[in-house]
């Protein structure tokens, strides 16, 4: 055989060794592995019952809660439709309410035109009535006051005797 084929051979024994050692490093590290699992094992076996109890407990507890949470959602549910139902009432009580305040806001309203038209017409009335004949009665009596002064007197006055109306026109 040639070197070729010792080389070659030497280099197949090389990684069959290689092979060897890394099958064996594998080996031990499975061993390893399982005893880690098998002390976890032994660790978490007395842990079990009492998980498991706990667990029961958690399930009471959960069916509780949803009984409660039943419970507290059909209550909330009743005092929702009763606010409904009392917000129907007092929305008609205000609807009512505001209705009649309209109607005696009008009522109130025809009243206070009625009021001032007639207060309107009563002092009118006196105006007409009373007002116009006493000024026509002033008149009348400056009238007659002024013809017997003029009378009384026989000449006229002087324009150094004026008063202050008179004046005005001077």
């Amino acid at each position: 055989m040639g070197d070729q084929t010792v080389v070659v051979l030497w280099v197949i024994a090389a990684f069959v060794i290689i092979a060897a050692i890394s099958i064996c490093m594998q080996a031990a590290f499975a061993y390893g592995t399982f005893k880690v699992a098998k002390a976890m094992e032994e660790k978490v076996a007395p842990l079990v019952p009492k998980v498991e109890s706990l667990l029961e407990s958690t399930r009471t507890t959960v069916d509780q809660s949803r009984t409660q949470i039943l419970d507290i959602t059909t209550k909330a549910n009743e005092i929702l439709d009763s606010t409904k139902r009392q917000l129907a009432k007092i929305e008609e009580v205000v609807s009512d309410g505001t209705s009649r305040a309209k109607v005696q806001m009008d009522r109130v309203e025809m009243v206070l035109d009625d009021t001032m038209s007639r207060a309107h017409e009563t002092v009118s009335v006196l105006h007409s009535g009373v007002m116009r004949p006493l000024r026509e009665i002033n008149g009348i009596v400056a009238g007659i006051k002024t013809a017997f002064e003029h009378l009384a007197r026989g000449n006229r006055r002087s324009v150094a005797q004026a008063t202050s109306d008179e004046e005005m026109f001077i």
